[in-house]
């Protein structure tokens, strides 16, 4: 079903494709599309933000009476931060989507999902949010709300790109510290979760608990392998930011200079790259579902 785009929108798409001197089908139009599309989907990010946000379900039964009421308190406070990962992720995915939808051949209207950015974030220094990631998701959502509304729409397109890069830079650099910091959390759970199983095996290893003993020592192999694929998801996830946040100057260089063969080799490249990288996610995520 085809939704009608605003009258912006559609002048936005045609202002696009008169800066690149041709319609939707131009060659390099479609590599601003393909590499906005693979963008957009920011591989993994999604999901190992809803892992740390479900690290004290996992780590529940490992607990100590101690413990657990001090992860009780740390669960609340990462509830609070998953909610504010997932708002940077919205504002950089509706980003890419609106690139992807003025150089696209197909008709979307972008406004709700403009509007529900008027959410605030706030920093949180432990994960390495600062307050310069707080106001680039400020100025990104105020950019995409003048696009939508802007009255030249070729204008507005250079704006766009232009006044977008900076605080799309810092985003996604706020993005890939979260991604860090889930690393560590993980590193601190794994270090739980085997611990115990160290220090008990050893103590139920006898033969009237042969069964239990067994049990135990599959389940300790089988939370080993989530840890590691987890690590693993972690560098897939950030090199994807990477490669996003490289390709931003060949961005710029084609929208600036639709000819230039290098920046459009470049994009290419790291559209194929992000499709890579999302191919082995896919895979490491399914394996690395929870295990309780």
């Amino acid at each position: 079903m085809k939704i009608l785009l605003p009258t912006a929108l559609r002048g936005l798409c045609l202002g696009l494709c008169l800066l690149f001197g041709g319609c939707a089908g131009a060659p390099a139009l479609q590599d601003v599309r393909d590499f906005a599309a693979e963008s957009s989907s920011l591989s993994g990010y999604a999901e190992l933000s809803q892992r740390f946000r479900d690290t004290y379900p996992r780590e529940q039964p490992y607990l100590s009476a101690a413990a657990d009421q001090r992860e009780r308190v740390l669960d609340s406070v990462r509830r609070q931060q998953y909610a504010d990962a997932l708002n940077i992720e919205k504002s950089v995915k509706l980003y890419l989507d609106v690139l992807a939808a003025l150089a696209g051949e197909g008709q979307y209207d972008l406004t709700d999902e403009v509007k529900g950015l008027g959410s605030a974030i706030k920093a949180w220094p432990d994960t390495g949010i600062e307050d310069s990631h707080v106001n680039a998701y400020t100025q990104m959502a105020s950019l995409l709300a003048r696009t939508l509304g802007a009255p030249r729409q070729q204008r507005a397109v250079q704006t766009m790109v232009r006044d977008g890069r900076q605080p799309l830079q810092q985003l996604l650099a706020a993005m890939a510290a979260l991604l860090r910091y889930y690393d560590k959390s993980n590193a601190n759970e794994r270090n739980l979760v085997l611990g115990v199983f160290e220090v008990e095996i050893p103590f139920a290893d006898t033969a009237p608990n042969r069964l239990l003993t067994t049990l135990a020592k599959a389940q300790q192999q089988s939370k080993a392998a989530e840890y590691r694929l987890a690590e693993r998801d972690y560098r897939l996830a950030e090199h994807n930011l990477a490669v996003i946040a490289q390709a931003q100057q060949a961005l710029a260089q084609l929208l600036a200079q639709p000819d230039d063969a290098a920046a459009r080799g470049a994009l290419q490249a790291a559209s194929r790259q992000l499709r890579l990288n999302r191919a082995a996610l896919h895979v490491s995520l399914r394996a690395a579902e929870p295990i309780p």
